[in-house]
Formats: structure tokens, C-alpha cells, sequence
């Protein structure tokens, strides 16, 4: 599975909003800046995550979007859903009846889907901010970061 652009940005979006929580709604704007991404893309995807339930946006001058949910409430695989993005290992792959190696095949890959589906479902915002968190003191880094 490769993370696409859509994906990568909706993750990096989620999780400096879960880095800005009590400080109140944040620009679209301020977390492009932040993050190095386009507005107008990243605007469309908070939208989308809107939509989903993850974000809620807030209009006027002081208005943006904040997470939902608490951190440990949101899992990757919610977030890649909510912005159209699938985990498809063999798209519509049926196997051959007479090799045994194909429903070897297809078997093993069917179950690969489903243990990494479970691991994108489990994998909370939370989770990765911890990561984040751990590596930056392991390498002696400032604590604020770009994901």
C-alpha cells in the first residue's frame, strides 16, 4: 500500500489540528503554512473529513476547523476512508478453480488485507503524535514540529 498525496495531506492536516487542541478553531490557512501544503487542496479535504464527522469547522473571522473527536478517537484507517482512499491488494481478482496456487495466492493476499486493515483501524492520531513525540526527543529536537 502506497500513502497517496490525499492521504498524506488529510493525515498531516489531522494531526497538526490534534497539536493545536484548546487554542480554538485553526485556519486552513495556518495549517498549510505550517504543514507545507496547498490551501485551496487541503481546504477540500477538511471539507471531506467534515463531512466524515472528524473535523468541525467554525465560520467567521476567528473560525476554522478542530478535531471532532479526541486524538485516541480517530484511527488512520478513519481518516484515508473519510478522503476516498481504499486498501485493495488484488481489485476484483477472482482466482482460478483449477490451480491450487492461485487460491493460495489469493487466500494469503486476502488475509494480508485484512491484517492491515485492522492495523490502519487501530492506529489513532494519538498514536502517531506519540511517535512523533518519542523521535524528536530521541534525536534531541525542538518539540514543535512539521509532520
Amino acid at each position: 500500500m502506497k500513502l497517496t498525496t490525499r492521504g498524506h495531506y488529510s493525515v498531516k492536516a489531522l494531526l497538526d489540528l490534534s497539536l493545536q487542541r484548546g487554542f480554538g478553531p485553526i485556519s486552513v490557512k495556518a495549517i498549510a503554512q505550517r504543514q507545507d501544503l496547498p490551501a485551496p487542496y487541503l481546504e477540500k479535504l477538511l471539507i471531506e473529513m467534515r463531512r466524515a464527522g472528524l473535523v468541525n469547522s467554525v465560520r467567521g473571522a476567528q473560525g476554522g476547523y478542530q478535531l471532532a473527536r479526541e486524538p485516541a478517537q480517530i484511527s488512520l484507517g478513519q481518516i484515508l476512508e473519510a478522503v476516498g482512499e481504499t486498501v485493495e491488494p488484488l481489485s476484483h481478482h477472482t482466482p482460478d478453480a483449477e490451480q491450487a496456487e492461485d487460491w493460495v495466492t489469493f487466500t494469503l493476499w486476502h488475509r494480508l488485507h485484512q491484517k492491515l486493515k485492522e492495523a490502519l483501524y487501530s492506529i489513532t492520531l494519538a498514536d502517531l503524535y506519540y511517535d512523533a513525540r518519542s523521535w524528536q526527543a530521541a534525536v534531541g529536537e525542538e518539540t514543535s514540529f512539521v509532520v
